[in-house]
């Protein structure tokens, strides 16, 4: 088997994609009529055909390896969905959309037109041996927003008004400079070898935009729509997060990480709200683990959904609640660091940090402004469960960004924050690649400015990166 094949068929066993229905030339998947979509969680893995003693079965060669450089055991966690699981569900009537192995659950939805047929199907569903439980994750709903206020992440041109000092970064200079990162370039670690997935909404014009045009991208698939739609169609948001890592068009706009190599990975469908799109997220950091990825970035947040009965509470933020922050748990404990974005309801009613940013052994970042003042939209702490995030703070608030017709832009949200650190912790893990996800957010959090007093409005602080790099030189 060759390599393009065995990658392939690892994407198609993560993925767990068949084909749903055709759809429009550029159309929207969740804009057409489209039946409910529920989840089924499953009670074990007890059928299971793969053995523990042979991991080399159902993970990659490059999973395999990071989880060894990690110092991870390979457990039941990884162990695919039971095949005998998901070929009942299907028999019984249903079409598989999605699979999550470390959450065992299996997304379907049912396509026969007769109201009662179909819910007599998710009653046989529900009612396996092996199935714990079914829960709607997707239903038609009236009304739909272009852009969901999570993305609004307000963007205006600027005038690239620069000393010859600031030159060569370009519109990033400030979010760099302010982490250290420009220092960690001019020793030589730009990101190189390291791999990083974004996940987010979209990366509209990534792919002709001259900024990108060096960048390493080893592999793009929309999780929203099974892979239906090019990622490069869909929001720029995804877009604007990625520039400020991997542009690379110097004396216009540099970021963290110009010389990592990328998975670009769309989950989030912004026609709709609904808790399905925490299924399409677990199936790309799935996705992002089979194919090697050491970082990965989330520039999401959710806590308010089209259905009523869906929303999150204030108590949900446990880190254990909403499937996504379980999942980036999960992804922590297989050699991957989660970074994301605390979210931007600092001046909203719910005030609070936005799942998966809850999540255990995950570096939540909040965003400051260039006094290095917190930014009014950024949220804020701490977990239900007394935990202090956000983890750290970096400039979100008039970031510099790379804008969807080629020219450099500003923009508001810690959305831009999460991936500036994302970047610079890319460049620390290629000067010490022996340091585990779990050191590496410590050292991160005790560079802070307020490593000494950490809250729950900065965390830890800013984080200078170029000092903790000289420390930890010095200490090994």
């Amino acid at each position: 088997m060759n390599n393009s094949t065995y990658f392939t068929w690892i994407a198609y066993i993560c993925v767990g994609v068949f084909a749903l229905f055709e759809t429009a030339s550029g159309a929207n998947i969740e804009q057409l009529e489209s039946p409910v979509r529920y989840r089924a969680v499953l009670r074990d893995k007890a059928a299971t055909t793969f053995s523990l003693n042979h991991p080399e079965a159902f993970l990659s060669k490059k999973a395999l390896q990071r989880r060894a450089q990690q110092g991870v055991q390979v457990d039941s966690i990884d162990l695919p969905v039971c095949r005998l699981y998901i070929d009942a569900i299907h028999k019984l009537g249903a079409d598989i959309i999605t699979v999550g192995k470390w959450e065992n659950f299996v997304t379907f939805s049912v396509l026969n037109s007769d109201a009662k047929i179909r819910q007599g199907i998710v009653d046989s569903i529900r009612h396996l041996p092996f199935v714990r439980e079914v829960r709607v994750v997707w239903s038609p709903q009236p009304h739909y927003s272009v852009e969901h206020p999570k993305l609004e992440d307000r963007v205006h041109l600027i005038k690239q008004k620069q000393d010859k000092r600031k030159e060569f970064y370009g519109a990033a200079f400030s979010q760099i400079h302010m982490l250290g990162i420009d220092s960690l370039h001019a020793e030589g670690y730009t990101g190189k070898g390291v791999t990083i997935a974004v996940i987010d909404a979209g990366f509209h014009n990534a792919d002709v935009l001259s900024s990108f045009q060096k960048a390493q991208v080893l592999g793009t698939y929309d999780f929203a729509t099974q892979g239906a739609r090019c990622v490069y169609d869909a929001s720029e948001h995804g877009m604007q997060v990625w520039s400020c890592m991997a542009a690379n068009s110097p004396y216009h706009m540099v970021g963290a990480a110009p010389d990592a190599r990328y998975y670009l990975l769309r989950s989030e469908n912004n026609a709709s709200e609904q808790l399905v799109e925490q299924d399409y997220f677990c199936t790309a950091i799935e996705y992002a683990d089979s194919v090697g990825v050491q970082l990965i970035n989330c520039s999401l947040g959710y806590y308010d959904f089209d259905v009523e009965k869906d929303r999150f509470k204030l108590r949900d933020l446990n880190g254990q609640h909403a499937l996504i922050s379980r999942q980036c748990s999960h992804a922590a404990s297989r050699g991957m660091l989660v970074v994301c974005s605390a979210g931007n309801s600092g001046s909203k009613s719910w005030k609070k940090i936005t799942p998966p940013a809850d999540a255990y052994d995950v570096l939540t970042v909040g965003a400051v402004d260039k006094m290095k003042k917190l930014a009014h939209f950024s949220s804020v702490g701490n977990t239900a469960d007394g935990r202090i995030k956000p983890d750290i703070v970096a400039l979100g608030d008039h970031a510099g960004l790379e804008g969807a017709a080629g020219w450099t832009t500003h923009g508001n949200g810690s959305s831009y924050a999460a991936p500036t650190v994302c970047g610079g912790i890319a460049c620390i893990w290629q000067a010490f690649p022996q340091l585990t996800v779990y050191e590496l957010i410590d050292l991160v959090k005790q560079s802070g400015d307020r490593k000494d007093y950490p809250d729950n409005i900065y965390g830890y602080g800013i984080p200078n990166l170029w000092l903790l790099y000289k420390n930890y030189k010095k200490e090994n």
